[in-house]
């Protein structure tokens, strides 16, 4: 679908006629273009209800989902939702992409600044984040750009406080980029030598959930 083509879809639908109740969770929603079936309620908050399409989780205004007929209703079809729903999430995919660089600063969901990030791996599966206290490691699916465009990771500056391993000066981390070095001035990629793992050196690992880091010593 072309852009301007998404645009006319998302003003049609906005300027559908107003709902006359709030949906329930379960509902049915089908289409005033062709009656076909768009998807089920999955929530309502009173502004958007989140419909599922099948494909997607389409967050639609809730003054665009009217009764007709005694049926729930919107001005579109399920394949021009899926669409644009598909064209959002490249959009948000590539601004993802773009930003998770190293180097890039990280801010949490409460919008406290985090750290930046320090090293991570092709697949996006160890993303460390470094900060004065120490190192977080995470996965690509734990960040999002948000509507300013900085660099969110999806959790709370409380919950990123307790995923976070203390790093002291001088102990090394094993990143998938090669080893890196605690330094009074920050980081820095470690010698050959440095770089050979000792008993006590921390070396980054997948877990359940956020990653985590253990075991860090001079």
């Amino acid at each position: 679908m072309k852009l301007g083509k998404m645009a006319i879809l998302a003003a049609t639908i906005a300027a559908a006629p107003f709902a006359v109740h709030a949906q329930d969770a379960g509902t049915t929603v089908y289409s005033q273009v062709d009656e076909s079936v768009v998807g089920t309620v999955e929530t309502n908050d009173g502004t958007t209800v989140l419909v599922d399409t099948g494909a997607f989780k389409a967050p639609l205004p809730a003054a665009a989902v009217v009764e007709r007929e005694g049926k729930w209703t919107v001005n579109a079809t399920k394949a021009q939702i899926d669409s644009m729903m598909s064209q959002q999430q490249a959009a948000a995919e590539a601004k993802l992409d773009a930003a998770l660089v190293d180097g890039t600063a990280v801010t949490s969901a409460d919008k406290m600044p985090v750290g930046t990030i320090l090293a991570m791996d092709e697949a996006g599966q160890q993303i460390i984040v470094a900060n004065e206290m120490g190192v977080i490691s995470l996965k690509r699916e734990h960040f999002a750009v948000d509507e300013s465009g900085a660099l969110t990771a999806l959790f709370t500056s409380s919950e990123l406080a307790q995923f976070t391993t203390a790093v002291p000066e001088g102990a090394i981390v094993e990143t998938a980029e090669g080893p890196v070095k605690r330094t009074a001035e920050g980081w820095e990629m470690a010698g050959m030598e440095e770089g050979e793992m000792e008993e006590g050196d921390m070396e980054a690992t997948a877990s359940a959930g956020p990653m985590s880091a253990a075991g860090a010593t001079q």
